[in-house]
């Protein structure tokens, strides 16, 4: 095969069918036809003599050849894509592109008033779409181009990924003013003794104040779970129920902060992107505004 004689809009396709395993939602992705995309992938499977996909109940299943040319196939996406904004000198002013970010709804909350208030001063044409990607869907969102940034725990080891720590926060404990126990100092007895709200993205399991505790031979009482950080406080100003949480959260709301009577590591946040657009000038601009927002905040 001679890439001379391949239309290059083809890999655009075959990444898009790869990244979600069906010919339709390939299409709403990428705003052409179910039909276009078929006749695409007809001629990426002669240009390759190969299946490619192979549809089955559960979706379009990639071939080894596919899973053997995935990756080259979005770096070189992901570097041609960068080159049509590296060419020249990057005006924030001007500009109009869309980044895609990856975060926590904490981060979110946190971040994205701060950077949205910079881009209304400086690059009012730029758009932020920022949802959840998890931990291990990162890697494959920051190759493909479907996340340009992602901000999460230094835990994502990819040797195609850069990262750069944005800072940390340290864990405290949150009670509403009026709660038997705010106007005394906390003890571990004291804090066993609550009843907890646990925030977790996932249906069960412990988190990092159980794993420390585990640690100690200890427990605490978990009598509600939910998803997201910014419905835990509300919780806690209504209820004797106590939150440990990143004190930069906390120290929002009107409540009772506490030292935590047992040590607990820092909240590490990194910024976490694909190394073929480090030199993208654009998406430069945009790394140095998010660290220098998320240095301000300490988190």
């Amino acid at each position: 095969m001679r890439l001379s004689k391949v239309d290059l809009n083809l890999f655009v396709v075959f990444e898009a069918v790869y990244r979600t395993r069906n010919l339709t939602r390939a299409a709403e992705m990428l705003f052409i036809t179910q039909p276009a995309v078929s006749n695409a992938l007809a001629r990426m499977r002669k240009a390759f003599d190969d299946q490619l996909f192979v549809s089955t109940s559960s979706g379009m299943v990639p071939t080894p050849v596919s899973e053997n040319i995935i990756g080259r196939v979005r770096e070189a996406l992901q570097l041609l894509d960068s080159s049509a904004h590296a060419g020249g000198h990057f005006d924030p002013a001007s500009s109009e592109r869309t980044f895609r970010l990856s975060m926590t709804d904490l981060t979110e909350a946190l971040l994205l008033p701060a950077l949205e208030e910079v881009l209304q001063r400086q690059a009012p044409g730029i758009r932020i779409e920022s949802y959840f990607t998890t931990r291990r869907e990162v890697p494959e969102a920051l190759a493909s181009g479907a996340v340009n940034l992602a901000i999460d725990a230094p835990l994502i080891d990819d040797p195609d990924l850069e990262q750069e720590p944005l800072g940390r926060d340290r864990y405290a404990c949150m009670l509403r003013h009026d709660h038997p126990c705010a106007r005394k100092k906390l003890t571990i007895d004291d804090y066993l003794g609550f009843g907890h709200i646990h925030v977790s993205s996932r249906p069960q399991g412990t988190g990092l104040v159980d794993a420390e505790l585990n640690k100690l031979g200890l427990r605490r009482s978990i009598q509600t779970r939910v998803q997201h950080y910014l419905v835990a406080p509300l919780i806690a100003m209504r209820t004797d129920l106590v939150l440990t949480a990143p004190l930069v959260l906390l120290q929002r709301y009107d409540a009772r902060i506490l030292a935590l009577p047992f040590d607990l590591p820092d909240l590490e946040s990194h910024c976490y992107w694909h190394r073929s657009v480090t030199a993208d000038p654009a998406h430069r601009w945009l790394r140095e505004q998010v660290g220098r927002l998320m240095r301000d905040m300490q988190l």
